[in-house]
């Protein structure tokens, strides 16, 4: 008896061992933003044309978007992975670039668009009227606070998940008791039009 709780104690010290061996490389894993190639992406070794051509992503294709600088993208697509230009990539929900393609949305007013900590419209809020634009949420302290929007009148509204309208955006027109799951508390930079 003595002897197969020390071979169990061991056994589980082994295990425990090996699962915090393996901790390190699950955290390393990178996670990105969802987008689309689209255009064809030219993937480079790095952020500006003089680096080395790696390869191809062909239009409208999935990828993910490690993370970006002022003209470039890191990306990753099914078995490449570099730089490419960062006007060729769409972060909707479709690969048709933002905010050219698409219907006409209202705007110029008058009216409000109300932002909501809560979903269904709930909690504390902040509205604004035509024309007000708010690159960086954070510098008010609202980055990633917000949770639905009502819109009253002929205004809409573009928000993007990170400042200065970057990453994942969209066009609102409509009011939204619970913001898509991109924008839902990740709200950074807006547009009343």
């Amino acid at each position: 008896m003595h002897l197969f709780r020390r071979l169990l104690t061991a056994l589980t010290g082994a295990a425990l061992l090996i699962t915090l061996g393996q901790a390190p490389a699950i955290a390393d894993t990178e996670s990105g933003t969802h987008a689309w190639s689209a255009d064809t992406l030219i993937v480079r070794t790095g952020p500006s044309t003089a680096y080395q051509f790696t390869g191809e992503i062909p239009a409208e294709l999935a990828i993910k978007v490690l993370r970006c600088q002022k003209l470039w993208c890191l990306v990753d697509a099914p078995g490449i992975r570099g730089w490419t230009y960062k006007r060729n990539i769409s972060f909707g929900k479709t690969p048709n670039r933002w905010p050219n393609n698409g219907p006409i949305y209202a705007f110029a007013g008058p009216g409000s668009a109300c932002f909501y900590t809560g979903t269904n419209y709930t909690g504390q809020s902040w509205c604004l009227t035509s024309g007000k634009t708010i690159k960086d949420l954070a510098l008010l302290g609202l980055d990633n606070g917000f949770a639905s929007l009502q819109i009253e009148g002929n205004v809409s509204v573009s928000a993007c998940r990170d400042r200065f309208f970057q990453s994942y955006c969209e066009h609102i027109a409509v009011s939204q008791p619970a913001l898509d799951p991109y924008l839902l508390r990740n709200l950074s930079s807006l547009r009343v039009h």
